[in-house]
């Protein structure tokens, strides 16, 4: 197995049949760099190849899962593998064309994380926000602690969401929709009771119940679980996963050329990161009176 910069591998439950990827970028929240995707997607193809391995843990290390994209980066996080190409006039421009090309590489890691033969738990804890819950999504089964935050900020202009647009298929249209329009998170314990993670336990629980989960699926052997999961995967394609995904990723970066994404850049570019994203969150604080009860 290669050595990695931004990730740690290491084998656990009986026999050391269970993998675990674990994020490893906890100064910056686990935020999803382009180098930590493709070192992403290059240790899933080698523990793909691993027939020792039956199923794959993917956690993070430090206080959270992963709190998304990295924006701050000097190449412009994860979707700018083709971000800025030279106008006729020699002038930096953004083009659509050129964003969807980066965003749907990122989209491939996604789609070969959700297709690939192996059995993939997502453990969350802490924040799972924005490209976190993304990447979180494309696992077959997810698993949280109580007090974890799962949802997708992002959507607050910024565009949509990629791999989240499974949602209608986990949780339902009137949730998935609502989580949508308000860009709200929801806990651990919330997102198991609508469908969206299979457990959510207590923070200290949380990895010893994760490794027996994992463990217990193990008891198969490898082939036999990928059989298993094409099976089950092939229904779900069958209803447009992929064409939804594509299809998603292509508005995503359409959504980076809406008035609203553009009153956000504005904000990014002339008050830095922290102060756009309270720009923001700002109105949204207050005005869930909906959720409670007199």
């Amino acid at each position: 197995m290669t050595d990695f910069e931004n990730l740690l591998i290491d084998r656990v439950g009986t026999d050391d049949r269970v993998a675990r990827i674990t994020l490893n970028r906890p100064e910056k929240m686990n935020a999803l760099s382009q180098e930590l995707m493709f070192e992403f997607n290059e240790a899933l193809h080698d523990l793909e190849a691993d027939d020792d391995v039956r199923v794959i843990i993917v956690k993070g290390e430090g206080r959270t899962f992963s709190a998304g994209y990295d924006l701050t980066p000097a190449r412009g996080g994860a979707d700018a593998v083709v971000r800025r190409h030279k106008s006729t006039d020699h002038k930096q421009r953004r083009l659509l064309m050129g964003i969807r090309t980066g965003m749907q590489q990122i989209t491939d890691i996604h789609m070969y994380f959700w297709n690939m033969a192996k059995i993939t738990i997502a453990q969350v804890h802490g924040y799972a926000v924005a490209g976190g819950c993304e990447l979180a999504m494309m696992a077959d089964l997810v698993v949280a602690a109580e007090d974890a935050q799962l949802g997708h900020p992002g959507l607050r202009g910024l565009g949509t969401s990629r791999t989240g647009v499974i949602w209608p298929l986990v949780i339902g249209m009137r949730k998935a929709k609502e989580l949508y329009y308000t860009g709200e998170n929801v806990t651990g314990t919330e997102a198991e009771e609508i469908g969206m993670i299979n457990y959510a336990w207590p923070a200290d629980e949380l990895d010893r119940r994760t490794i027996s989960f994992a463990d217990r699926i193990a008891n198969l052997s490898a082939d036999h679980l990928a059989i298993l999961k094409v099976n089950m995967n092939r229904f779900y394609e069958n209803m447009g996963i992929y064409s939804s995904v594509r299809s998603s990723t292509d508005l995503d970066a359409a959504g980076q050329f809406t008035q609203s994404s553009y009153q956000y850049q504005d904000q990014m570019r002339e008050h830095g990161l922290k102060d756009a994203l309270a720009w923001r969150d700002g109105p949204y604080r207050g005005t869930d009176d909906y959720k409670k009860q007199d």
